[in-house]
């Protein structure tokens, strides 16, 4: 007897998948580019009518992805209730279909999601804003809209002189970055908190957690709706293409910026790292020892952060000044840096059930910010 075919759904909150075929439990998969653009590497999709199956999701064409080398060692991420994420058996041939990644995985009940990483929801992006805003001390601010009319959402708490400002997810397949924020906030606004109460002591916060709430939604890999890639737009935004970080930097411009964090995450590098402004024509070494500072303190606190693997430096005057952390270096002096986190795993500490997950991204952030207080106390002292 024949088994009826699964259904795979994608038209909902930062879907993305095309169906090339069904054959009973299996499908051949393609990720669809980002819109007006040649990024795809992003998939979210719900796979029903697979209780007790085992499903075998064969996604090919992966050569011409965004990042080829984001598939070696990679895991899919996969939930039946939407709430915990852990990781499917997965394996990459590059020598097969331009590229192949296959699937398994046998669901105990009807419905399961797979996701190139835990997905971050719009709708859950509404519910963090509203929460954080409605704590004490902590103003909301709407920067400006998106090309798809949504607001740019800032939250902003603190009372000392120090201008923070964090801000994740310029890139919206990194959804790994909006659950850094969630927990970041969430320290930022508990009262009980002594790392949130001695940044709001000494620094007034501004907190972006979702620079590209378009892309997001529309199931984006790296750019906003009209295709554009924000995380290159910060020498010279505009309202017609990039109206976020015009936004943003506008507000920056007004406050001035003393330190600054970009969340991210990279597709190839199974580790947590920062990348800084190396190759700025204002270069100091006094400017950059501030950064390298507050690596070494990241590194000593926090066991899931190393310095080892990461980018490559730009030499001197080669900076990129449309990459942010290169443009915030540059047009504040500030202590400017990228934090990537994997979409694999961490491999100095693997975990087999759930790789990198958000647990350990909101971790990651009360680390990120107990290091600040030190840096902070340091930098005082």
């Amino acid at each position: 007897m024949t088994q009826t075919n699964i259904v795979i759904d994608a038209a909902f909150d930062s879907g993305n998948v095309e169906v090339v075929s069904i054959d009973g439990a299996s499908a051949q998969l393609r990720i669809p580019q980002d819109r007006n653009s040649e990024f795809a590497q992003w998939f979210h999709f719900r796979v029903s009518g697979a209780a007790g199956r085992e499903l075998v999701l064969t996604f090919e064409n992966l050569k011409d992805s965004a990042y080829p080398q984001g598939w070696p060692g990679y895991r899919a991420c996969v939930s039946e209730d939407r709430d915990f994420w852990g990781r499917a058996d997965s394996s990459y041939d590059d020598s097969i279909g331009n590229g192949t990644l296959t699937v398994r995985y046998t669901p105990a009940s009807d419905i399961a999601y797979f996701a190139y990483f835990a997905p971050y929801s719009m709708e859950r992006h509404h519910d963090l804003v509203a929460e954080a805003s409605s704590a004490e001390g902590v103003e909301y601010r709407r920067l400006g809209e998106t090309l798809d009319g949504r607001p740019l959402d800032c939250l902003e708490m603190g009372d000392g002189d120090m201008q923070v400002w964090l801000y994740a997810r310029q890139h919206p397949g990194e959804s790994m970055a909006e659950w850094w924020m969630e927990g970041a906030l969430e320290v930022l606004t508990d009262p009980t908190d002594v790392v949130g109460r001695a940044l709001r002591q000494k620094c007034r916060l501004h907190v972006v957690p979702n620079c590209n709430p378009d892309g997001s939604f529309r199931g984006h890999l790296r750019c906003n709706a009209d295709g554009v890639n924000l995380n290159r737009e910060w020498a010279d935004p505009s309202a017609e293409k990039s109206p976020e970080v015009l936004a943003i930097r506008n507000a920056m411009d007004e406050s001035g910026v003393d330190f600054a964090m970009d969340v991210h995450g990279d597709e190839a590098i199974a580790a947590n790292f920062l990348a800084g402004f190396e190759g700025i024509p204002s270069w100091t070494d006094e400017q950059g020892e501030k950064m390298y500072r507050y690596q070494r303190i990241l590194d000593r606190r926090c066991p899931d952060f190393q310095t080892e693997k990461g980018y490559p430096k730009s030499a001197a005057g080669k900076a990129n000044l449309a990459i942010s952390t290169n443009q915030v270096a540059e047009r504040f002096g500030a202590t400017a840096m990228t934090l990537e986190m994997p979409f694999k795993d961490n491999d100095d500490w693997p975990d087999e059930a759930q790789g990198w997950s958000p647990e350990r991204c909101k971790l990651l952030a009360r680390d990120c910010l107990g290091a600040l207080v030190e840096w902070l106390e340091r930098d005082a002292g």
